[in-house]
């Protein structure tokens, strides 16, 4: 079969590969090629953030786990396991997703925090990764577009809607909206080990050669405009958890579009069985991509 997939994010490509791998013709269609997309601005640390449900949020987010700890042990560009410390400040339950990762464990909590949870978490150089991604497309004989599209096209045996926000204008689904996420980019000043207070929400997630500090959750905004006050309480949040970063250097500011809904989308469509469609992973889209592509492939099916 060919298999039209709308959208070149981390969702897209990652659905992309599983079904090629599978024996499809695939071509990916997007308006954002992969360096463009909000993907491309993601702290990109597995951590389930403004997705829903919860029982199929765990599901995709362990299996998704497994997968990135595997590139990560096979040497993949841009996907590491770092040492990652969440901090609590309401409350001192164990994460709801504890049970979908290998090891979660109580440390001590930070002054001013009720308790602190310590685990490994992928993490992934999203540029590094979304190049990594669409070289495998290419190398498994799938293609990727860029192309402006007014609705969700009719070619193809089955179109795979991973438009995100597009899913808006492509699907009619009004109820996908933005979540603004606002970022910072500072050097790399030797820090190994994440960070994270979900409160804020605030997070500092470390690369090679920067650390990606964030951020906001603002909801229904679609300003793309990194604004610099909003730098300044991000930047004096995160230095309650690491103090160092009041004194490094700033590299840029960036800002996502996270595609939030009540819960993500991902079945076939019920007026048209042709579509199957796979978006609304709000803050998640790496956390449940790999997870999420492999149901695509099974709903999509064997070729032939």
């Amino acid at each position: 079969m060919r298999v039209v997939v709308v959208g070149a994010g981390v969702v897209g490509l990652s659905c992309a590969v599983r079904l090629l791998e599978a024996g499809h013709r695939v071509d990916v269609l997007a308006r954002d090629l992969p360096r463009e997309t909000t993907s491309a601005v993601a702290a990109a640390i597995w951590y389930p953030y403004r997705a829903e449900p919860r029982d199929r949020v765990g599901a995709w987010g362990s299996r998704t786990y497994a997968v990135l700890a595997g590139l990560a042990a096979d040497g993949v560009p841009g996907v590491v396991v770092r040492s990652t410390t969440e901090v609590v400040a309401d409350t001192d339950a164990e994460p709801w997703w504890a049970a979908t990762v290998p090891s979660v464990r109580r440390v001590a909590s930070p002054p001013g925090y009720a308790a602190a949870w310590r685990f490994d978490a992928p993490v992934v150089e999203m540029p590094v990764y979304l190049d990594w991604l669409a070289d495998r497309v290419e190398e498994l004989g799938g293609t990727v577009t860029r192309q402006v599209l007014s609705a969700l096209p009719s070619g193809g045996d089955v179109v795979v809607d991973a438009s995100g926000l597009g899913a808006r204008l492509l699907g009619g689904d009004r109820s996908v909206l933005p979540v603004r996420g606002q970022v910072v980019r500072l050097a790399q000043w030797g820090l190994e080990e994440a960070w994270l207070d979900g409160s804020g929400p605030t997070y500092l997630v470390p690369r090679a050669h920067d650390v990606v500090v964030g951020g906001t959750a603002d909801e229904g905004d679609w300003s793309r405009t990194p604004t610099p006050e909003v730098a300044t309480a991000i930047l004096a949040r995160a230095a309650r958890l690491v103090p160092e970063v009041a004194s490094a250097r700033v590299l840029s500011h960036k800002v996502g579009l996270r595609p939030v809904r009540p819960s993500v989308r991902l079945e076939r469509d019920a007026v048209d069985p042709r579509v199957v469609h796979c978006y609304g992973h709000g803050g998640s889209g790496v956390t449940l991509s790999w997870g999420c592509a492999e149901e695509v492939a099974a709903l999509v099916g064997p070729p032939g």
